[in-house]
């Protein structure tokens, strides 16, 4: 096992390399960029860029060079000494392989850079927004798992029965909601929106938080979770629910299972000391993947509706903003995490079931 997980470890790099210089080459070629966003900003003579220019900047706006020629479509009228002094602020004035070996070299130390547009760096940024992010994704998912998998196993279990239709009844209705949509409608019923008043509408403390005693910072944190947590569950117990069930009636119409029950076994024990092992095995092949969505993307509009500044938000504003350090760094991570939980993936592999030999497959 310990060459599997060396070599997994070393292909994690070129992986990640390949992933990176895809969606720069992407990128790079999408309209658009941080350049054009500052000239475009310049041209409506916005004072703050100006001031992050420097005094030069305005001099330079008003000695515009009509009979100038430039790549940006928003550079025409400006002067070129500061269209060549946004593209050096951002640093656009190398090529493009050699801007992409930079950031590679600075992201293999963990250097991510400063926001283009924030003011701060891409590790402070990240860090601020990582416990919404965290704490909507890791209850979520706690709370998901602890629904689905006991859900699924005794829909399996009541395969037809009464239980299992009203409760695939749910389950329907819990799919074809978005989750947002049922965030929208925690709201309103809820959070003061026409009928209830409960729970608070935005945020995940409250403004006097600081002043708490502990047990009060717990009540708080936990008042402010509900509703986004709620509406996070509904749209993520459903497939995971069906998922659990399928694959628990897979192995229960199998031949071993008929036979340790014709051998008198009772069905607690061949439900979870012959069955459940086998079954999980596909529950826990998505739980990387679960993780990565719910923490990273899965909330963008949960935290929008909930007013709450997390990752997702984050990642969505950069990519609108083309603030590239925020989004090449969170990239970067992500990727990275992603490909780690996937190793840890094939590790619980072998733990839930020691049949289970990667190695000597690769062999």
């Amino acid at each position: 096992m310990f060459n599997y997980i060396a070599r997994r470890l070393l292909l994690i790099i070129p992986t990640l390399f390949g992933i990176m210089l895809i969606n720069f080459i992407i990128v790079q070629a999408a309209p658009g960029g941080p350049v054009e966003k500052t000239l475009a900003q310049l041209q409506g003579l916005d004072s703050d860029l100006q001031s992050r220019m420097g005094g030069s900047a305005a001099e330079a706006m008003n000695a515009t060079s009509n009979s100038s020629e430039s790549s940006y479509r928003g550079a025409q009228g400006l002067d070129p000494e500061l269209v060549k002094q946004i593209e050096k602020l951002y640093g656009f004035d190398k090529p493009a392989p050699e801007r992409f070996w930079e950031m590679i070299s600075n992201y293999m130390v963990f250097d991510f850079g400063d926001s283009f547009f924030r003011d701060q760096s891409v590790v402070d940024l990240v860090i601020e927004k990582l416990p919404v992010s965290i704490s909507l994704g890791l209850w979520s998912t706690l709370i998901i798992y602890l629904i689905s998998i006991p859900l699924g196993i005794r829909k399996a279990v009541k395969d037809g029965t009464h239980f299992d239709v009203w409760s695939s009844s749910v389950i329907i209705v819990g799919n074809a909601i978005p989750g947002f949509l049922f965030a929208v409608l925690l709201i309103v019923v809820f959070a003061g929106g026409s009928y209830l008043d409960w729970f608070p509408l935005r945020g995940l403390t409250s403004p006097e938080f600081d002043q708490m005693s502990w047990p009060e910072k717990a009540m708080d944190y936990a008042w402010h979770m509900v509703l986004p947590i709620t509406a996070n569950v509904i749209g993520g117990f459903a497939t995971l629910t069906m998922l659990t069930k399928n694959s628990f009636m897979d192995e229960i119409n199998k031949q071993y299972v008929v036979t340790a029950k014709a051998k008198g076994l009772e069905q607690s024990k061949v439900l979870y000391g012959h069955v459940f092992r086998n079954a999980m095995l596909i529950v826990i092949a998505g739980m990387p993947s679960a993780l990565i969505t719910l923490f990273f993307t899965g909330s963008l509009l949960i935290e929008v509706i909930f007013s709450l500044d997390g990752l997702g938000l984050l990642g969505f504003e950069a990519a609108i903003n083309r603030d590239y350090p925020v989004m090449f760094g969170t990239l970067y991570v992500f990727t990275l995490l992603g490909l780690i939980l996937k190793l840890v993936s094939d590790i619980t592999y072998v733990l839930v079931d020691p049949r289970i030999d990667f190695e000597s497959r690769e062999g």
